[in-house]
């Protein structure tokens, strides 16, 4: 029997971890606040529900968990996908960034997650259960690129989300719940079509990420998600796992 896997997001890396979940059994809960894109999604689960809402209200996430409680009473796994990129906000190198960029980065990015975490915790920690927790980062957070991808907002989002999770881990550890952090590389999704058209960055990509002869696919990523998620990484936590086609390794 499959587990109660909850992810925010409804495209991209979220849509293929839902899918690749679903087929092995999961019953999956989608929270996002694009409402189409999770009616597209969970017309193609079978066992699945969703909440639309912005997760960076509280009030909003809070009442998501308890409409996928009320849907399926039991909550195993969180996959923390949903983010945003902050360019079109006035992200940039630090001396450029807009404020605005600065704050809807931070927020979209590390105040989501850390709602959402915050309520996920509450629950396990209310019936003394265990559970996994998997928080998406970027490799960029590890291994800056200056040249195309100098959004030093993002940046900072991505680390503080490795920096919470490793101290969740430490803390959570012995109440049984596991918490890790996915750093991809530059991945196929609606957020990454600025670079997907551009012929300077796709050139660069093919070299940076060599392993993949370019961009992920969504469902390169999703693969490892579900294996941290699922129970053979059950002895492992506050762990960050790079799926970057060598991004880290090469110049």
């Amino acid at each position: 029997m499959g587990q109660v896997l909850l992810i925010t997001g409804s495209t991209g890396i979220a849509e293929a971890t839902a899918i690749k979940a679903a087929q092995q059994g999961d019953s999956i809960f989608v929270i996002s606040r694009d409402e189409a894109s999770c009616l597209d999604l969970c017309a193609r689960l079978p066992d699945s529900g969703y909440y639309a809402c912005d997760l960076t209200d509280e009030h909003g996430v809070e009442d998501a968990l308890t409409a996928c409680l009320n849907r399926f009473g039991a909550l195993d796994a969180l996959f923390n996908v949903a983010g945003i990129s902050g360019r079109g906000f006035g992200d940039g190198p630090l001396h450029e960034c807009s404020t605005d960029g600065w704050t809807v980065t931070l927020d979209n990015n590390v105040k989501s997650m850390f709602l959402v975490c915050r309520g996920v915790l509450k629950y396990w920690l209310g019936l003394g259960r265990e559970g996994t927790i998997l928080n998406m980062s970027s490799v960029l957070a590890i291994s800056p690129q200056a040249q195309h991808f100098a959004t030093h907002a993002y940046a900072a989002s991505k680390g503080a989300i490795i920096s919470m999770s490793l101290a969740m881990a430490a803390y959570y550890a012995p109440r049984k719940i596991r918490i890790n952090v996915i750093a991809p590389g530059l991945v196929r999704t609606p957020m990454s079509a600025r670079a997907q058209t551009n012929q300077e960055v796709t050139e660069f990509i093919a070299h940076k990420q060599p392993l993949s002869g370019g961009m992920l696919d969504t469902a390169d990523v999703a693969e490892a998600a579900l294996f941290l998620l699922g129970p053979h990484a059950r002895h492992i936590t506050g762990q960050v796992v790079s799926v970057d086609g060598g991004w880290t390794v090469s110049g």
